[in-house]
């Protein structure tokens, strides 16, 4: 039967009707996946001497910073880590036992990518651990542990997976303990060392982390189980629909009727939702490129200038018009104007932008120059960025279910020559421009060419829209068709 699974698992992806676009992105990703490997099979090696360098036991140095690496992990995985599944419905009117189908299930995410990576780094670490005359016996055992605590915080994850807001949680939780750490307040890492080192030292304690790997696949199991059912799990959930008029909107007609529309799904939707915590995320990217005695190149300046206001554009703005995917064909029964469609999305970003400038002003505690930088920045995501963003939309044919809160960095549809092409500019021009005046004169004359691109591209806006408009009017069909696509 499994046989049949991966059968079926193979013809739905020929078969699918974007099987170009998942070829290229698997590709891309096997590629990259490679070499993460790569790094990660040279961190395993390079830690451990870089701390033995330093006259530290690389094997308790490790076990410190253990509890932030599995708490900091399980919150990436609820961001990032979709949950493989079967398409169970048409199977269960077939002489199939549930048993097979939630093994098979659970079995494709102990084979995912966040897992296999982990052992790229834990085990040459452990090799190395054995070569430098570690006990056999307590390295095997401590090994076996991590990877039972990896694989418990892959079904952690699953049991987390509908749950809203725990992203924020365990980071939160991760970055109080950082923090109470980095002011010497309360040290969380000399009571749970004490357990890692003890998985080397007392061979025991490895029942613990297999203990708990073992529950939260029987509570995995038996939860997915008892949810196989079309008038249970599988059913579609029905929410209470809220009235919200905001009609101080309409003063702006037209165009204030899409805001309108764009407000409520942002408010109404866990999708939506998940762009407004990752927004808010990005404003903190700055602090890697413009803290004291960075090691960053000066050009990647700019980079982080554009990323600090932007992170609404990004996460946002390349999915329109993926947001209305649900009602995207009603919509286009519509006696609706494409201008004002784009002009209204167009604006919402802008607005985006500018709240993110204001509260990135924090920043002036580096100085003037780096808060220049990033105003700098968003003047060229509102003059060139917004209206590459639109742009690429007209090619990113990819449905959006905006009861989900996964793939808030993007989704595999979204990956095709075009809009890789027109991503471009959004990053490497400005940092190109940035160089080029840095070059010539100084940073300031760096940034006063990134600006003036930015003018530029919202001085020639209306001719610019003109142009994408005539895009997405190209591309009308060809979009309809792909929402309809389930896969």
């Amino acid at each position: 039967m499994i046989k049949k699974f991966l059968y079926l698992e193979w013809k739905a992806f020929i078969r699918s009707a974007s099987f170009g676009t998942n070829l290229a992105f698997n590709i891309f990703m096997g590629l990259l996946v490679i070499l993460y490997a790569a790094l990660l099979l040279g961190a395993g090696i390079a830690v451990f001497y870089g701390l033995k360098e330093r006259h530290l036991d690389p094997l308790h140095e490790v076990n410190k910073y253990l509890a932030y690496y599995f708490l900091i992990g399980i919150a990436m995985r609820l961001v990032m880590q979709k949950i493989p599944v079967l398409n169970i419905r048409p199977l269960l009117v077939l002489p199939i036992k549930k048993v097979l189908m939630v093994n098979f299930s659970l079995g494709k995410t102990v084979l995912s990518a966040p897992n296999l990576l982990q052992a790229f780094f834990f085990l040459p670490f452990s090799i190395i651990l054995l070569v430098e005359g570690y006990e056999v016996l307590g390295v095997i055992f401590w090994h076996l542990s991590m990877m039972a605590l990896v694989y418990s915080n892959n079904f952690l994850n699953i049991i987390l997976n509908n749950k809203d807001n725990l992203f924020v949680i365990f980071l939160g939780i991760a970055a109080v303990l950082g923090g109470f750490q980095y002011y010497e307040i309360f040290n969380i890492t000399d009571y749970t060392v004490v357990f890692f080192d003890g998985l080397f030292a007392s061979k025991g304690l490895f029942f613990v982390p297999l203990t708990i790997l073992i529950g939260l696949y029987y509570y995995t199991f038996n939860y997915f189980k008892s949810e196989l059912y079309l008038d249970a799990g599988l059913s579609t959930k029905q929410e209470i629909a809220k009235t919200e008029n905001l009609t101080w909107l309409n003063q702006f007609g037209s165009l204030g009727t899409f805001l309108k529309n764009d407000i409520k799904l942002i408010k109404r939707n866990k999708r939506s939702r998940n762009t407004i915590f990752m927004s808010f995320l990005f404003l903190f990217y700055g602090i890697i490129f413009f803290k004291e005695h960075s090691h960053q190149p000066a050009v990647m300046n700019i980079f982080a200038g554009i990323f600090v206001s932007g992170g609404f554009l990004f996460t946002f703005g390349q999915f329109v018009p993926s947001w209305d995917s649900a009602y995207y064909q009603l919509m286009m029964t519509q006696n609706i104007s494409y201008k004002g469609y784009l002009n209204s999305k167009w604006w919402l970003v802008v607005i985006a932008t500018l709240i993110s400038t204001i509260l990135a002003s924090f920043y002036l505690y580096f100085g003037w120059q780096v808060y220049l930088t990033i105003v700098v920045g968003a003047i060229y995501n509102i003059g060139v960025n917004s209206h590459l963003v639109l742009l690429g939309g007209a090619y990113t044919k990819t449905p959006i279910d905006l009861a989900s809160s996964k793939g808030a960095f993007g989704d595999k549809k979204a990956f095709n020559v075009n809009t890789m092409l027109i991503s471009l500019p959004k990053l490497l021009l400005p940092v190109l421009l940035y160089w080029a005046g840095s070059s010539l004169m100084n940073a300031n004359l760096g940034l006063v060419f990134v600006a003036i691109a930015g003018v530029l591209g919202f001085a020639f806006r209306d001719k610019v829209f003109s142009l994408i408009e005539k895009i997405y009017r190209t591309e009308k069909y060809k979009t309809i068709d792909a929402y309809k696509q389930k896969a």
